[in-house]
């Protein structure tokens, strides 16, 4: 067995399993979950009429490097979305969702054999980014986000002693869970460490189309591109259809930056088996190619977050984010496990205690005193859950 497997953490969702294991709901209340990030708005026809058109491709194996009309209606999507232009050839690569090739980037990247190998993380953050590092060989150092910075990653808690032994850096923007987006002064001042000393980048922009400003959120490549950075060396962006497109069944995405970590990228791939369907890359090639659907889905949570924010900040400290679906609130009392177990009890409504997507890094865990709402469900639902919220907090005995 391979040892490194001992070192993982319990995976957020499995920890609030067994937190919750014996808590039973005797108040008649319908359960609501906001706990997990599964898109639940429609998917588009678009999407659903390719993919059922294109049965024929089950009778092949498909190439992991992606077809090239995939491959040139991402290179599209980016020029649109981004102004950048990338050759389809060698600096885009389709995967099976971002999460997987999150995790498998770091196989590629990590080399174990120097010592203290080491990935560096913004805190709170998505679990697999901690799960490739340690299966890679490698140690994990994390960067706390910070209320006074709108809860965004603090880089300057890494000492340059850490910087120089980091091969990979993980970026989220917008964040998960606090929403937060990098500005084109944090792409800077992470670039120029990377050319000192010689880390990758990985940007996980999974939530880049889910926004609430006129400003659609600053992406990496686009952010390499306005500070001349054309080659976009050691970077990597990633981006999914999950949330975009409300397709997170179809496991789609694409992965796109410095073409010779591309090639490294896509050798491993080729042993690891990753070849997208061509199903999938047909209703990819659809979603990719259409701007409408993402319009209309990004008015459902516009307008949503428009009505349950406010409801919520009558009991909670929370406001709206940057982008993304998530509400990063602070809970009364600070224990924001015992809020989460009592509401689940009382209320049959689940969150996400902060602290599990946390880990405890320059002496406090960030996550603590905040649960993480996923806004996903249909508006009437999500009002429901933020009244019942609402209902708990007030109950809560005031603080001595």
């Amino acid at each position: 067995m391979n040892p490194l497997l001992a070192r993982l953490h319990p995976y957020p969702f499995e920890r609030w399993r067994e937190l919750t294991l014996q808590i039973q709901h005797s108040g008649g209340l319908r359960p609501i979950s906001l706990g997990i990030g599964e898109p639940k708005h429609p998917a588009p026809a678009l999407v659903e009429t390719a993919l059922t058109g294109a049965m024929k491709g089950l009778s092949v194996y498909p190439p992991t490097v992606g077809e090239p009309r995939l491959r040139e209606a991402i290179v599209g999507w980016l020029q649109r979305r981004y102004g950048v232009k990338l050759n389809p050839s060698t600096q885009v690569l389709p995967v099976n969702g971002s999460r997987e090739a999150l995790f498998a980037l770091a196989q590629v990247v990590i080399d174990p054999s120097r010592d203290g190998a080491t990935v560096v993380c913004p805190n709170p953050f998505y679990q697999i980014y901690e799960g490739a590092a340690l299966l890679a060989g490698a140690r994990t150092a994390f960067a706390n986000s910070r209320a006074e910075r709108n809860f965004a990653a603090d880089w300057s808690q890494i000492e340059a002693a850490t910087w120089a032994r980091t091969q990979l850096l993980y970026v989220c923007s917008p964040g998960n869970p606090t929403g937060a987006v990098m500005p084109l002064a944090e792409w800077r001042a992470l670039f120029e460490l990377s050319d000192r000393y010689g880390f990758v980048i990985a940007s996980d922009e999974c939530y880049s189309e889910i926004y609430f400003g006129a400003e659609a959120p600053l992406g990496g490549l686009q952010a390499a591109h306005a500070l001349g950075r054309d080659d976009f060396r050691n970077l990597i962006a990633f981006t999914s259809l999950s949330k975009r497109s409300n397709v997170p069944g179809m496991r789609s995405g694409f992965v796109a930056g410095d073409a010779a970590l591309m090639k490294a990228f896509l050798l491993y791939r080729t042993y690891h088996g990753s070849a997208m369907s061509p199903l999938v890359q047909a209703a990819s090639v659809a979603a990719w190619s259409d701007e409408d659907h993402v319009l209309a889905n990004r008015a459902l949570y516009q307008a949503k977050f428009a009505r349950v924010t406010p409801l919520l900040a009558t009991a909670l400290d929370v406001r709206l984010p940057d982008a993304g679906f998530y509400l990063w609130a602070q809970v009364p009392g600070g224990d924001d496990v015992a809020y989460a177990r009592g509401l689940l009890a009382q209320y049959n409504v689940t969150v996400l205690p902060g602290s599990l997507l946390a880990r405890e890094a320059h002496g406090v865990n960030p996550g603590r005193g905040r649960i993480r709402m996923a806004l996903v469900a249909e508006t009437a639902e999500c009002l429901e859950a933020a009244q019942r919220i609402v209902q708990f907090t007030q109950s809560l005995p005031s603080p001595p």
